[in-house]
């Protein structure tokens, strides 16, 4: 018995071995780079994701695809507008022919928890005098898509001029829902879809999809492609993530496909 017992553990060793070999342990990890606005549908999404190992970097589409061109290891890229796709379109970057526009969202105006403010966004709207000696909570006006849209619709409607020192700018939309949801701005303009990762913030008013470039977000693979990354790409347009960002209050672009 003193001689059979080693044998079986080894063999019982080996068979553990064996059965973590197929697929599921050879797969690589796949790294996503995803607009903030994203993060609670993509976290939903990932959970339920068991092809492969994934895991998803969150920021401003401006940082996100600085970062590409810098060499960061992004094997998929979801950014919040086009613009910033181009970019890395016109680098080279792009696996050719993957690039897609995937969902759509609004614009939104929202307020701190407890404000009394009333107001929607119009032409013309009171927008400075609502915030007195506050501040407008945004994202960067020049870089981020949420925040270029945001300068984009208040400049349509007549109102930048007069609001433009008043504006607290972050580095990415979340940021700009933290600090209306912590009350430290009475006001911001975010993605319609954030409302849900912050309750507690209420909504002022959708902006007019006229005031503002269409909001879309593009999705598209980063050379070289893997399986894994290619299997990743599917899935997020495979109708079962649809059905989840269309929960969340995405639109789907499906004349994209």
């Amino acid at each position: 018995m003193s001689l059979l017992r080693p044998l079986y553990r080894f063999a019982s060793a080996l068979a553990v071995c064996m059965a973590m070999s197929p697929a599921a342990q050879a797969a690589e990890e796949v790294t996503l780079f995803a607009a903030a606005s994203l993060k609670t549908a993509l976290d939903e999404l990932a959970q339920n994701y068991t092809t492969s190992p994934l895991r998803i970097a969150y920021g401003g589409s401006s940082a996100l695809a600085r970062q590409i061109r810098q060499g960061a290891p992004a094997q998929v890229f979801l950014s919040a507008n086009t613009a910033w796709m181009d970019v890395l379109d016109q680098d080279g970057l792009l696996t050719p022919d993957s690039r897609i526009d995937l969902l759509g969202n609004r614009l939104a105006l929202i307020a701190a928890p407890g404000s009394t403010i009333q107001l929607s966004p119009a032409p013309g709207f009171d927008l400075a005098t609502a915030l007195g000696d506050e501040v407008l909570a945004m994202a960067l006006v020049k870089a981020v898509p949420a925040g270029i849209y945001g300068r984009e619709a208040l400049v349509s409607l007549g109102v930048w001029d007069s609001v433009q020192d008043k504006v607290a700018q972050t580095d990415n939309v979340r940021a700009a829902l933290r600090l209306v949801a912590l009350g430290e701005a009475p006001l911001g303009i975010v993605y319609a879809t954030d409302l849900g990762a912050s309750p507690q913030v209420r909504l002022l008013g959708l902006f007019p999809t006229a005031s503002h470039s269409p909001i879309r977000y593009p999705v598209a693979l980063i050379d070289p492609v893997t399986p894994e990354a290619q299997a990743v790409y599917d899935y997020l347009r495979s109708d079962t993530a649809r059905a989840v960002f269309a929960r969340h209050g995405f639109s789907s672009l499906k004349a994209a496909n």
